[in-house]
């Protein structure tokens, strides 16, 4: 969520917000990548040997860089004026009358949360695809107890016909803004380009009450580790990559990414929690050390206790793993006894970087079952009591334990 030297949305020269060539929030000028004539030198979908102004064919190896790679403004204004965005009065600057950038209002009493995300696409369908990525950024911000409030998009379409971008974009943010409106957050701007794959992310911001804030520097000895979400999208994606996932493994794992993560951090702010973060391409293991760490503590996790994915053991066992797998397993480092159970079934899973992911969070003892049960009320329910926060070993922090979880 934090880029460069650590200062929370800052980018580039240090001026907060601004990106690139500090147009922050413009969805374009106007001067939207026209190539020669205004044609767009796109090869490919039956547009063989579009031509510029000079009478040349433009060859796919001569797509511009820069601004001049962005999606043409006629395309954007399509796009937009089939999207619906509703009105926020924080919102001063918004969609609804553009300018150079967003200008948005910090409620008094409230500070501002900022996270930002973006990856290529791991399925086919834009439209689910702007879905599944919206939930991932925003997890950031409701893992900091914080309410979403407004987002500025980054938007790469694949190179194809005029008319097909336009498609594949409306998709893509009819997807995005579905989710942004679900949590009560707005769409104020964005940058789209044109590229090889499809690809999407937010900057999103968020805001929180100052005796709000979850970190993961929270977790305290005696408490319990609640994970609201089964792991192993990571497996199961590759093994899809290779034509080796059952489709009904791959439809599971999508409806996890497509629920929200928002009544999840309600929920654990309402039982007290007081350390919490979203489970992402670190995997379990990864981002439960950085709790660790910044707490200073110990954990017992029980691995019979880890929910996982239909497919997801089997995906494993054939040893299919995520590109970021052999980077995630650096992390067994921070294990007490790794190597008395790094043949347990479960043990590879630690490793799994997760796309839209669950929370984990840490709440007292007292709260748990209730906890449990208004989470799976709300639609959670594969959440699960994983482990137990304790104090810091002499050595490395984290011990994995078999069997039965004892409280």
């Amino acid at each position: 969520s934090m880029v460069g030297d650590g200062e929370m949305g800052r980018w580039g020269d240090g001026e907060m917000g601004r990106w690139g060539d500090g147009e922050m929030g413009r969805w374009g000028d106007g001067e939207m990548g026209r190539r020669g004539d205004g044609e767009m030198g796109r090869w490919g979908d039956g547009e063989m040997g579009r031509r510029g102004d000079g009478g040349r064919e433009i060859l796919p190896e001569m797509y511009c860089a820069g601004c001049g790679a962005k999606v043409g403004s006629k395309t954007l204004e399509k796009v937009l004026k089939r999207l619906s965005v509703k009105e926020n009065p924080n919102i001063i600057i918004g969609l609804d009358n553009p300018d150079d950038a967003a200008v948005l209002q910090v409620p008094p009493g409230q500070l501002l949360v900022q996270t930002v995300d973006y990856f290529r696409s791991l399925i086919d369908d834009p439209y689910i695809f702007g879905q599944i990525a919206t939930n991932h950024c925003l997890s950031d911000i409701f893992a900091m107890g914080a309410t979403p409030q407004s987002a500025l998009a980054i938007a790469t379409i694949p190179y194809s016909t005029e008319d097909k971008i336009e498609e594949t974009l409306y998709q893509l943010m009819s997807g995005a803004n579905k989710i942004l409106q679900e949590s009560q957050s707005n769409l104020i701007g964005g940058h789209t380009s044109e590229g090889a794959q499809l690809a999407f992310g937010l900057s999103c911001n968020g805001l929180v009450a100052p005796n709000q804030i979850l970190r993961k520097s929270g977790m305290k000895p005696g408490q319990m580790l609640i994970l609201t979400k089964a792991i192993g999208k990571g497996t199961l994606f590759a093994a899809d990559m290779r034509y080796q996932a059952k489709g009904r493994w791959i439809e599971q794992a999508i409806a996890s990414m497509l629920l929200s993560n928002q009544t999840a951090a309600q929920v654990f702010l309402e039982y007290g929690a007081t350390a919490c973060t979203d489970i992402t391409g670190f995997g379990l293991l990864g981002h439960l050390v950085e709790m660790v760490k910044a707490s200073q503590v110990g954990v017992e996790l029980y691995l019979d206790a880890i929910p996982i994915l239909p497919g997801a053991r089997e995906t494993i066992q054939r040893g299919i793993t995520s590109s970021l797998h052999s980077q995630n397993l650096r992390q067994a480092i921070y294990l007490n006894n790794a190597t008395q159970v790094s043949d347990w079934v479960k043990y590879q899973l630690l490793f799994d970087p997760q796309t839209s992911g669950g929370l984990l969070a840490a709440i007292p003892s007292e709260n748990v079952d209730e906890c449990i049960k208004k989470l799976k009320m709300f639609g959670h329910q594969q959440s699960c009591l994983i482990g137990k926060v304790i104090l810091a070993p002499e050595v490395m922090p984290i011990i994995l334990r078999n069997g039965e979880f004892r409280i």
